[in-house]
């Protein structure tokens, strides 16, 4: 039953350097370069987390789909500031802290069903690579070195500022970076900073020290993608001043365009406001997993289909109500996944009919992706397919329908990284597993009877709380009336 899916793309992607969507068109035809700024690993990774790397695997899975090779970096800053200082309060060797959250952030987007990118380099394996940036920036008056630190110059390069679209010349701009008496100009950062006492520290040209976290991205993108990256991803917060400095250090050493396509999602909102540890509203993925009662397996896809139902540049509203509404829709999905895994309907079969159901949704379903990776529509065809199904073939699918629809949901489930769980071990909502043959036979019964009293109103209340309970009601021509759970 799968369709061929075109070599050739429209896929129009929201480009926050033009502020618009444009056609995506690679460097190199049918090859993709892409690069996301991965987590710090000094802490349990957070919900705001889990939306990025869910975003940028589920493009990394649709440009696939439709046809690229896509190579995909994600990286690891594991030395910084707030690394050392947890570090010194947990008396933990800093390279031993790293690792600790390097290994539960993997099991964490294994569970998330998260693509494990190409090469996930950590700072501290590219020292060579960012002085050797680090040193063509200050040959080309880009730089400066001062008592150890080593600093961009941001008046040198002209253009800065035109991915944040901000006017830095202003009193905002210098508020919002630290003074220092060291800098030229406040809005000058930090390429490499001098180490100090106690702190771990790399031989460099200018002395024993550290890199800056901007210069990390640039030299670990430029060495494993090229000087031109195809696409560059991070969370909305990244795109000031991190991304910003990167373009300005990554564009003055190379003299190349960094980055053609920038791609940013939106925050993890809690009560209407950024999710954040100063406001109390701060999840972790960790808790999530642990407050949940579901299969850990279960909780990740929820938590994934969470993320996937709202458009990935617009903030997403977190509470425990979402993801219980999330887990609900899945769980209509394998309803009808395991009756297509059971159906041994013999009548004939109404072959041409499913195929153009079908075929009908997949080209609803690329258009949707194709504009600028619009899960929620996406997700809605689906859902739409699983209604006409269960209204086209109430009376059952053959066998080679029931498996031909199957593969399909996982066919378009493959971009989304969805339908992942074998059918028959899906959690249902302990509501599904509770009530009663006997219970639905009793409700079954009232509604014929609301029926036979022209009763319309409590007829369709009935069918909805069976529908809430996992009971699907199919009414016969006969008059009767079929169940499953």
């Amino acid at each position: 039953m799968a369709g061929k899916r075109p070599k050739t793309s429209m896929v129009k992607i929201f480009n926050s350097l033009s502020r618009q969507k444009e056609v995506f068109k690679p460097l190199i035809p049918g090859k993709v370069n892409m690069y996301v700024c991965g987590v710090t690993v000094y802490d349990h990774s957070h919900i705001g987390h889990a939306r990025s790397a869910v975003v940028f695997d589920m493009i990394a899975r649709y440009l696939r789909f439709r046809g690229y090779d896509v190579k995909l970096v994600k990286n690891f800053t594991d030395i910084d500031d707030k690394i050392i200082k947890r570090s010194n309060e947990d008396k933990i060797f800093w390279k031993d802290l790293t690792e600790k959250y390097i290994q539960e952030y993997h099991r964490e987007m294994s569970l998330l069903n998260v693509l494990t990118p190409a090469v996930e380099p950590k700072a501290t394996e590219y020292l060579p690579e960012m002085i050797k940036v680090l040193q063509g920036l200050m040959d080309k008056g880009f730089a400066y070195a001062k008592e150890g630190d080593v600093y961009f110059r941001v008046g040198a390069f002209a253009s800065y500022g035109k991915l944040s679209g901000r006017d830095l010349s202003g009193e905002d701009s210098r508020a919002r970076v630290e003074a220092n008496e060291l800098k030229e100009h406040p809005l000058d950062f930090v390429l490499w900073k001098a180490s100090k006492p106690g702190e771990p520290s790399w031989d460099s040209p200018w002395g024993k020290g550290r890199p800056g976290w901007h210069i990390e991205c640039s030299a670990m993108a430029m060495n494993l993608l090229g000087e031109t990256l195809d696409i560059h991803g991070g969370g909305e917060d990244l795109l000031f001043p991190h991304h910003e400095n990167e373009i300005a250090q990554s564009e003055g050493f190379s003299g190349k365009p960094f980055v053609r396509y920038w791609v940013h999602n939106g925050f993890v909102t809690v009560n209407q406001e950024k999710m954040s540890k100063s406001l109390g509203n701060f999840f972790t993925i960790r808790e999530v997993f642990q407050k949940i009662a579901w299969p850990e397996a279960v909780t990740g896809e929820a938590l994934r289909y969470f993320i996937l139902s709202t458009y990935y540049r617009q903030p997403v509203q977190f509470s425990d109500q979402a993801i219980d509404e999330a887990k609900n829709s899945l769980d209509r999905f394998y309803i009808l996944f395991q009756k297509c895994e059971q159906a041994s309907g013999s009548r004939k079969e109404a072959g041409d009919k499913l195929s153009q159901i079908l075929d009908k949704t997949r080209q609803a379903f690329i258009e949707a992706m194709d504009d600028d990776f619009n899960t929620p529509e996406a997700i809605a065809q689906l859902h739409l397919l699983r209604n006409e199904l269960n209204r086209e073939f109430s009376g059952g699918l053959s066998s080679r329908e029931g498996a031909g629809v199957l593969a399909f949901f996982k066919e378009l489930g493959e971009p989304l990284g969805l339908f992942k769980i074998p059918e028959k071990e899906w959690k249902f909502s302990r509501v599904m597993e509770e009530i009663s043959n006997e219970d639905v036979e009793r409700f079954i019964h009232e509604r014929q009877a609301a029926r036979k009293a022209k009763d319309w109103k409590r007829s369709d209340e009935i069918r909805k709380e069976l529908a809430e309970k996992g009971v699907i009601l199919e009414d016969r021509p006969d008059g009767g009336t079929s169940w499953r759970k």
